[in-house]
């Protein structure tokens, strides 16, 4: 026995000790190791298989874990860049029918105001047209109230930020479109020697004779060469501002001083403005008639495919879902003209002594903010004529019940009845 027993190794034997005290397994470390994870595991052989499997198992687990997140990031990255794109393009008619210088914050906070309690003393004429702006914002984008109170402010403010980035790409948009469609409308109708440029802005303005003609006042005479002098050198009497109409609104270019109101917004070239932003470009060169009584949208809708399985632009009006001409699209087109017809190269509110914000509020105003029911009526004939000519809606619903019965589809049966009536009386 005692030679078995000092065989045997003692577990003394396989400790070996530093200087400073410590211990060392000098074969086997019999103590356990803690993983990363805070988990004991029992030791192994360095350089062992089950050591280099735990490190790849491992490995592979951080790295799966790694692909998740990257996955979660891009799919809530692609969710916001979805939504950034859709209000970017549900933006691009903000500009166009609601608002052309307002913001949208604007808009909402003279809502919120009147909701508050706050809108119970008199308002002002710009508060009503900016809460008049508001009912236009919520009818143009039905989801708006809903969506903007779902989510949280930095979500609100990206929605608000890529509207504005919507409505201002398309109003520069528009302007590119006119700079050139201009010259050749006014070159067309008007024949100025030299021609209007296409590119060059800088000979417009009142220094051409022909964009002059369209720019002047309504109250001058720019066939005058006292005129045309006066408003070139802008001496008292001939400044050119806001106040003042300009001549392209009315019909044929010329106002009647004792009627200011006969003609006004009925101009040529206003009319191929409207329909080149609203409809197309080729739809401008048809503005004589006084509509075809055909629906151009609705004939546009059923053709969304040519013949040849080609697919067909839709135009503004289809995308903003625009059945008939409303006042603001007036005002807006009406400043986009005349800043194509200025010599202005870049878009700015203020031209000179001519105020764009003035300019459109007045002209909103017009059809807003008539002063009677006799006047009211004249905004909505107005309207009635410019939606024939943009959409050339059909004038069924002027009919009267008098005259729809005298049709022959409803004489004939009102005729065969009577036939019928007396048959039945003889037998």
């Amino acid at each position: 026995m005692s030679h078995a027993e000092d065989s045997m190794p003692h577990a003394e034997d396989s400790v070996s000790y530093t200087d400073e005290g410590s211990m060392s397994g000098s074969v086997i470390q019999t103590e356990d190791r803690q993983n990363d994870n805070g988990l004991r595991r029992p030791s192994e052989p360095l350089g062992s298989q089950g050591q280099s499997s735990f490190a790849e198992a491992r490995q592979r687990r951080k790295i799966a874990e790694l692909e998740n997140k990257v996955v979660a990031l891009e799919s809530g990255r692609a969710v916001k860049d979805r939504q950034s794109n859709y209000y970017l393009a549900q933006g691009r008619g903000l500009r166009r029918i609601v608002a052309l210088f307002d913001n949208i914050e604007d808009l909402v906070n003279e809502n919120d105001r009147r909701y508050d309690g706050d809108g119970d003393e008199d308002t002002t004429i710009d508060q009503d047209r900016l809460q008049t702006g508001y009912y236009v914002l919520t009818r143009t984008l039905p989801w708006f109230l809903k969506n903007s109170s779902g989510i949280d402010y930095d979500d609100y403010m990206r929605m608000i930020k890529a509207l504005r980035q919507g409505a201002d790409g398309a109003r520069g948009d528009d302007t590119a479109k006119l700079k050139t469609l201009i010259s050749d409308w006014v070159n067309r109708e008007l024949k100025p020697n030299p021609p209007v440029d296409s590119d060059d802005k800088n000979c417009r303005g009142f220094t051409s004779d022909a964009c002059g003609k369209l720019l002047c006042p309504a109250e001058l005479d720019w066939n005058s060469p006292a005129v045309r002098a006066g408003i070139r050198d802008r001496l008292e009497g001939h400044i050119v501002t806001d106040l003042s109409f300009p001549a392209f609104v009315y019909e044929k270019y010329t106002a009647n001083a004792d009627n200011l109101e006969e003609g006004l917004f009925k101009g040529k070239i206003l009319l191929q403005g409207y329909k080149a932003i609203f409809t197309s470009p080729s739809s401008a060169k048809d503005v004589e008639g006084d509509g075809d009584g055909a629906d151009v949208i609705a004939n546009n809708r059923r053709t969304k495919q040519s013949s040849c399985g080609v697919k067909v632009k839709k135009h503004v009006a289809q995308i903003i879902k625009m059945d008939k001409v409303t006042p603001r699209s007036i005002a807006y087109v009406a400043c986009q003209v005349r800043f194509a017809l200025s010599s202005v190269t870049s878009w700015r509110s203020v031209d000179g002594d001519f105020d764009y914000i003035q300019f459109w509020r007045s002209i909103v105003d017009f059809f807003e903010k008539p002063p009677g029911r006799e006047a009211q009526r004249r905004v909505n004939k107005l309207l009635e004529w410019w939606s024939r000519k943009v959409v050339g809606r059909s004038r069924r619903g002027d009919l009267s019940n008098t005259v729809k019965a005298n049709m022959s589809v409803n004489a004939l049966a009102r005729q065969r009845a009577q036939l019928d009536d007396a048959a039945f009386d003889s037998n």
